[in-house]
């Protein structure tokens, strides 16, 4: 009677036993919804983050751009119009250095708004060079309207500029108002009249100035010489080198940092002789940028992406135990265990917030870790099987963490280890009766009289 219902005893088991399988993989799947959410949440934050810095700039100041000193020359020459009259018309040449040495000490000040830091700095900037006037063949000395020309420095936001700023040109010290003649290479700046004569334009015309100003974000320069050097130094020790150029030589430590620009006359879109409309956005500007580093959105958003994983091989774990242990965990049991795993992100992104993110990761990790476990212990009435959760989960968040850290090698790692942990889980999982079939030992004789 026994051998005649065992077939379907152990059908009955086998199809409990995929059932339930089918069951957890789907919950593992309705668990990624709640990562959705927490992908909006982490986006959220950083916007807020992102409008708290715009806010606080806005009233001390945005990132500044340098562009110069150059002359703004205006002269005359002769066109025909469309009657085939001709007439004269005042036109521009925009005068850059033959020489520039720039060096900037860029002074960091953080400021705080509720939970967020927001970097703000200061910086004087020493500019110093000379002009050596080469006029085109067809612009003559004469046509040149040299009461009109003017010296002229861009820059980007006037809140910023602490003290008036002079410019000592060619031995006169001229203070800068501000305005610009023209466009042609900065959108705003400060100007004053040059106050040189035609005897002038036969040598070279030194200058000389100190531009104190304040900004956020971003320093930037305009390479506007034939060959110019822009050095800048700071005790901030995570500058960003940004823009169309790197530095040519760069120190990044413990002390701060120093970097060093160079550019000749082969680097420049035009030469130092500018007509007018010929050099509008032609020339891109570079610099570093100061920032606080906010990375903690950047590596909660990763740590999301690998919630799968963590969903997944916990309830691969919790469903090897309760087989091997013969004590079933209830669907909504797993549920409470993938929350649990979820709150993870939320605890990790409002602790990361207003402390370090790898102090916030270890606490968020040892909450979860610690739920879980206990959850465990009191389901599988065991402290053996608990502490292997502890150990897995301990285990698969330091793992992540690694990922996290990594930049270029995290695809490799991370292959590695999830073949690793593969293989661990096959091993584990090969003493489980999948099937639900008695360990019977059928004796020889027993088959040769079935026979």
């Amino acid at each position: 009677m026994n051998t005649e219902h065992t077939p379907h005893t152990h059908s009955d088991n086998s199809n409990k036993l995929l059932i339930k399988g089918l069951i957890t993989g789907l919950l593992i799947l309705i668990m990624l919804i709640p990562t959705l959410f927490v992908n909006n949440l982490v986006k959220e934050r950083e916007e807020r983050q992102k409008q708290v810095v715009q806010e606080v700039s806005s009233k001390w100041a945005s990132a500044q751009t340098i562009a110069g000193p150059y002359l703004n020359v205006p002269y005359r020459t002769i066109e025909t119009d469309a009657n085939g009259k001709q007439i004269s018309v005042l036109k521009t040449l925009v005068l850059l250095p033959e020489n520039l040495v720039a060096n900037g000490n860029i002074i960091p000040e953080e400021t705080h708004r509720s939970i967020y830091h927001v970097l703000l700095y200061k910086t004087d900037v020493q500019l110093k060079g000379t002009f050596n006037i080469q006029l085109p063949d067809d612009v003559a000395k004469e046509n040149l309207e040299l009461s009109k020309a003017r010296i002229c420095l861009g820059i980007s936001d006037f809140k910023g500029i602490e003290e008036k700023i002079s410019i000592k040109l060619n031995g006169n010290n001229i203070t800068l108002t501000p305005g610009l003649p023209s466009r042609e290479l900065s959108e705003f700046g400060l100007s004053a009249p040059a106050n040189f004569t035609m005897e002038n334009l036969s040598q070279p015309i030194s200058f000389e100035t100190s531009v104190k100003v304040k900004g956020s974000e971003q320093l930037h320069f305009m390479p506007l010489a034939a060959n110019s050097q822009f050095t800048l130094q700071s005790k901030w020790q995570n500058p960003s080198f940004d823009g169309n150029t790197i530095p040519n030589t760069r120190t990044v430590d413990e002390k701060g940092f120093i970097a060093t620009w160079k550019f000749n006359e082969a680097n420049l879109p035009f030469t130092t002789v500018i007509r007018e409309g010929s050099a509008k956005n032609a020339v891109s500007s570079f610099g570093v940028s100061m920032l606080q580093p906010a990375d903690q959105y950047a590596k909660t958003m990763r740590s999301v992406k690998y919630a799968i994983l963590f969903i997944g091989l916990t309830f691969a774990l919790f469903f090897i135990i309760e087989l091997m242990q013969q004590k079933p965990f209830h669907p909504v049991q797993y549920v409470l265990v993938g929350l649990a795993l979820i709150i993870f992100y939320t605890l990790l992104l409002a602790i990361s917030e207003v402390m370090a993110f790898d102090i916030a990761y270890l606490i968020a990790a040892t909450a979860t870790v610690s739920l879980i476990t206990l959850y465990a212990k009191g389901h599988f009435q065991s402290w053996k099987v608990a502490s292997v959760f502890a150990g897995v989960l301990a285990s698969l968040y330091a793992f992540i963490f690694v990922l996290i850290r990594l930049e270029d090698t995290a695809l490799l790692v991370g292959s590695i280890g999830l073949f690793i942990v593969l293989a661990l889980v096959m091993y584990a999982s090969r003493k489980v009766n999948w099937y639900g079939q008695p360990k019977a030992i059928i004796a020889p004789e027993t088959i040769n009289t079935q026979f």
